[in-house]
């Protein structure tokens, strides 16, 4: 019996050098080496036979398996590389990318609120405003301090801050902006008047419903010289107005109000025409408040060091969210925020549609 397994394993062994199949290579492995494999039954009949026979056979059988795994693994490696060579010569990829169909002049889209802070920049710039940036994270002090909002002032219960915990070594706690006002103060703290500029950018604030959310988008303005009035604000109010909804009639409204930054302050509303399906500008007995203004209070001059005797000036604020719901009729402030491209391609600008004065004019 046991020679008969040894002729067996020879002859699989010769088998070997001339298998051209990697498949045939596998099943002759599991034939010898497997659960139920000759190598199995070898060891199953050993058990039955005299000690110095079972030694002697035994030798035999382990040198028999040991060449035929030598002999196995140089089989499958040498195939292995015939057909890899074989799937080099034969497989042919191309590498080139086939004409894309995507236009990117058409499919790409401006977000609504980027048009809608260069449309506002646009405007402003043509009045002759320059443009001012600051950081999102700023100090209680440039914030609200430098601003006229005494410590314990009930204003600042008004902005529902997002709070650090670290501390400026002079300008107390640190914070995210709730308004773009502290860029003002940089300004007027670095620069010599007269200014005239805007500050759009983010500002953060803990509160959020349909038209409210964390993050969202201002515009403030400053103008300091030494003989600015009222009158100069609201002829720079009513020209933004009027260009940026692009009516060529509006009426305006002005209220009085209350900021810590302003005296007077006023809200101001614009004339309107709603009902249930949409809201028309320029037209109606209906309005909208639209923004916040005022003339600069003089205790904020003082924190600048500029003398309030010399110099006047007015500043205001609006959020631009906001005057982009308005201008083109969207419905939720939460969408400007989520990402969904269904709605960006349906509000979305076309990435040509650059704001421009002069297109607006011969519009």
């Amino acid at each position: 019996m046991i020679e008969t397994i040894i002729t067996e394993m020879q002859s699989h062994i010769q088998q070997l050098g001339k298998i051209v199949d990697i498949a045939e290579v596998e099943r002759l492995r599991v034939k010898v080496l497997g659960k139920k494999g000759i190598i199995t039954g070898a060891m199953k009949v050993l058990s039955t036979l005299e000690p110095q026979e079972r030694k002697k056979l035994g030798i035999r059988l382990n040198e028999l398996k040991t060449e035929f795994l030598q002999k196995l693994t140089a089989t499958k490696m040498l195939l292995e590389e015939t057909y890899l060579e074989q799937a080099i010569l034969q497989e042919k990829v191309d590498v080139t990318l086939p004409v894309s169909s995507y236009d990117p002049i058409r499919e790409g889209k401006i977000h609504p609120v980027s048009q809608g802070m260069e449309e506002i920049i646009e405007i402003f710039m043509s009045l002759g405003f320059s443009v001012a940036e600051g950081n999102d994270v700023e100090t209680d002090y440039h914030n609200f301090t430098a601003l006229n909002f005494p410590p314990s002032h009930p204003a600042r219960e008004m902005h529902d801050t997002f709070f650090f915990e670290q501390d400026s070594e002079k300008h107390g706690q640190y914070l995210l902006r709730t308004h773009t006002s502290p860029t003002q103060i940089h300004t007027m703290l670095n620069q010599s008047p007269p200014y005239r500029i805007i500050a759009p950018g983010r500002t953060y604030r803990c509160d959020s419903d349909q038209t409210h959310t964390p993050m969202f988008h201002q515009v403030e303005g400053l103008v300091i010289d030494t003989d600015i009035t009222l009158s100069h604000l609201k002829w720079v109010l009513e020209i933004f107005c009027k260009t940026y909804f692009e009516v060529e009639d509006l009426d305006m409204r002005y209220r009085p109000s209350f900021f810590p930054f302003t005296e007077p302050s006023l809200e101001v509303d614009i004339q309107c025409k709603k009902d249930k399906k949409s809201l028309q500008i320029g037209t109606g007995n209906d309005w909208l408040e639209i923004l916040g203004c005022g003339m600069v209070h003089p205790q904020v001059l003082k924190n600048v060091g500029i003398d309030p005797d010399n110099y006047k000036g007015f500043a205001f604020g609006m959020g631009i969210d906001r005057l982009v719901m308005l201008k083109y009729g969207i419905p939720d402030l939460r969408a400007f925020f989520e990402g969904d491209l269904h709605w960006l391609r349906h509000f979305g600008f076309s990435v040509l549609d650059i704001p421009c004065m002069y297109r607006q004019a011969k519009q």
